[in-house]
C-alpha cells in the first residue's frame, strides 16, 4: 500500500479510492430473529419475541376438562357425595330389612327408598353450591376467570360436571337401594280384606312387585330430581357468592314450603296449606315414589320435575347475566 510523507511526521496509509456504486457488492438480507430467543441489542424494530410452544383456540372442552380435574381432585367432592351414597343405601338397607316380617305394608314396593334419598339430597345441594362459592371465598375466581375470559362458558362447563357428576351419583345409589327393597320385600302378600286397596293391580301370583314406571321414578327420575337440585344450588351459589348464604337459602327452599304447611291449621289456611305441599320439592320426590304427600293419589312427581327444570334454567339464566355484569 502506498504512503504520503510529511516533514516531521511518521509515514500515514493513503485512503483507498472508494469503489464505483455499480462495483459496490450487493446488500446482504436482514438477520432474522431465530424463533423462540429475545432479540439481540441492536436489532432492528419489530424483531419480537415468537414463542416455540404452538398456539390453539380454546373452546368448551378445555374448560370442562378443567372443571372435571377441579371437582374430582378437591376433598369436599368425595366427602359430600360419599355421605350421600352411605345415608341413601344405609338407610335404604336398614327400612328394607325392618320391614321385611311383615305381609302388608300398604305402600309401593320401591317407597322406602325415599327416606335416605331425602337426607341424601342435602349433601348433593351442599356440593353444588361449594362448586362455585368455594372458588370466590379463596379467591380462586380470579384465576379461573383469567385462564377462561369467557365467563359463560367458565358457568356451563361447572354445571355439565356437576350435573353429569351428580345425575350419575344418584342413579346408581337409588338403583341400588331399589334392588335392595326388590330383594327383602317383594314376598308380601294382600290380605283378603285389601282386595280393593289401590295396591291390588300391584300384586301379580300374590307377590308385590313394582311396574315399569315405578322403577323409572325411583332410579333415573330420583337421580334426574337431585341433579337439579343441586345444579339450581350452585346457581343460586353463583348469585350469592357466598357458601354459608348459598346452602341457608337451599335448605329453606326445600324444607320450609312443608314446614310451614305443617302449622297452617284451620279452614281459611287450607288452599294455601295445600299449594305449600302440592308444590315443594319434598313432594315431587316423594311423587317419584308413588307416595305423594299431596292428596293426589296418581301423582307421578314427572311434571314438578319438568317444572323444577324450568325454575334452574332461569337461576342459571340470571345467575350467567349477573357473572358478565358485575366484577369478582
Amino acid at each position: 500500500m502506498s504512503t504520503q510523507q510529511y516533514d516531521g511526521q511518521a509515514p500515514v496509509p493513503a485512503q483507498p479510492a472508494a469503489p464505483h456504486p455499480a462495483q459496490q457488492p450487493p446488500a446482504q438480507p436482514a438477520m432474522q430473529q431465530p424463533v423462540g430467543q429475545a432479540p439481540q441489542p441492536g436489532a432492528p424494530l419489530g424483531a419480537g419475541y415468537t414463542s416455540p410452544i404452538p398456539m390453539a383456540r380454546s373452546h368448551l372442552g378445555h374448560a370442562l376438562l378443567a372443571e372435571w380435574t377441579k371437582i374430582r381432585t378437591v376433598r369436599s367432592t368425595v366427602w359430600t357425595l360419599g355421605v350421600m351414597f352411605v345415608l341413601v343405601v344405609g338407610i335404604g338397607l336398614v327400612t328394607a330389612a325392618g320391614l321385611s316380617g311383615d305381609s302388608f305394608l300398604g305402600m309401593p314396593l320401591l317407597s322406602p327408598g325415599l327416606f335416605g334419598l331425602m337426607l341424601g339430597q342435602l349433601c348433593v345441594i351442599t356440593l353444588g353450591v361449594l362448586v362455585i362459592s368455594s372458588e370466590y371465598g379463596t379467591g380462586m375466581i380470579r384465576t379461573t376467570l383469567t385462564a377462561c375470559p369467557q365467563r359463560g362458558r367458565v358457568l356451563l362447563a361447572k354445571a355439565v360436571v356437576f350435573f353429569l357428576l351428580a345425575f350419575v351419583m344418584t342413579t346408581l345409589a337409588c338403583t341400588l337401594t331399589a334392588l335392595i327393597n326388590d330383594a327383602l320385600l317383594s314376598d308380601q302378600t294382600l290380605p283378603s280384606y285389601e282386595s280393593r286397596s289401590p295396591l291390588a293391580d300391584s300384586f301379580e301370583g300374590g307377590k308385590l312387585v313394582a311396574s315399569g314406571g315405578e322403577w323409572l321414578g325411583a332410579t333415573v327420575g330420583a337421580g334426574l330430581y337431585v341433579a337439579l337440585l343441586g345444579l339450581l344450588s350452585l346457581a343460586v351459589g353463583a348469585l350469592l357468592r357466598h357458601s354459608a348464604g348459598a346452602i341457608t337459602t337451599m335448605m329453606g327452599l326445600v324444607l320450609l314450603p312443608l314446614v310451614m304447611a305443617l302449622f297452617m291449621a284451620g279452614e281459611a289456611l287450607q288452599d294455601i296449606r295445600e299449594k305449600l305441599i302440592e308444590y315443594s320439592p319434598l313432594n315431587g320426590l316423594a311423587s317419584l315414589y308413588r307416595i305423594p304427600m299431596a292428596d293426589d293419589p296418581d301423582a307421578t312427581g314427572w311434571p314438578l320435575l319438568g317444572g323444577l327444570a324450568v325454575v334452574t334454567l332461569l337461576v342459571l339464566a340470571a345467575a350467567y347475566a349477573l357473572l358478565n355484569k358485575r366484577d369478582v
